[in-house]
């Protein structure tokens, strides 16, 4: 275990465990430990104090939510009104709620292999390859629905990535700092 500077008090102030860590570490002096149960202390007292009205916040909740997303009627309407404008919402929703769920499988394989120790293997990456075609069953059906190839999607992909990295390459300033219009 690597030792800890005793003079550097930095922690991350959301972690009792980090906390309570410090507070029982021998590497610290007993000053530093003193220092870190205090803080434990107070955050803890902050804990049981803090308590959340949860039937106030369902309604703050309820009355931000929009009427298509509480109401059938409305929700129908809306649908209606978008396959008014030319809108194909079955395919968009499809994909939509498909490229999420399909994400979620793919993120979940590597969840396991880099938090639950699942080893890299050909079986665990033939199952993302399987997943990622998933993604692009549902990524066909984004296309189809507003008309528009792959070309062409990865031809204004890059067109945008060219306009917001000048230089050719990655730049965590232009990563952080968009200009106006960059989506």
């Amino acid at each position: 275990m690597k030792k800890q500077n005793p003079k550097n008090h930095s922690m991350d102030s959301n972690s009792e465990l980090m906390l309570e860590v410090q507070a029982n570490s021998p590497y610290n002096d007993g000053w530093t430990q003193q220092f870190y149960r205090e803080q434990l202390e107070k955050k803890q007292s902050k804990t049981m104090t803090k308590q959340v009205d949860f039937e106030k916040y369902q309604k703050f909740v309820d009355a931000v939510t929009s009427d298509a997303s509480t109401d059938f009627v409305a929700l129908s309407d809306r649908l209606v009104a978008l396959d008014e404008k030319g809108a194909n919402i079955e395919r968009l929703l499809t994909a939509g709620v498909g490229i999420n769920a399909e994400g979620g499988e793919f993120l979940e394989i590597i969840k396991k292999m880099v938090f639950q120790g699942k080893p890299w293997d050909d079986h665990n990456r033939e199952h993302l390859i399987i997943e990622l075609g998933d993604l692009m069953w549902y990524a066909a059906q984004a296309c189809m629905a507003l008309g528009v190839s792959f070309d062409e999607v990865i031809a204004t992909n890059v067109k945008k990535l060219e306009k917001r990295y000048p230089g050719g390459s990655f730049d965590v300033y232009y990563s952080e700092n968009r200009v106006e219009g960059d989506l």
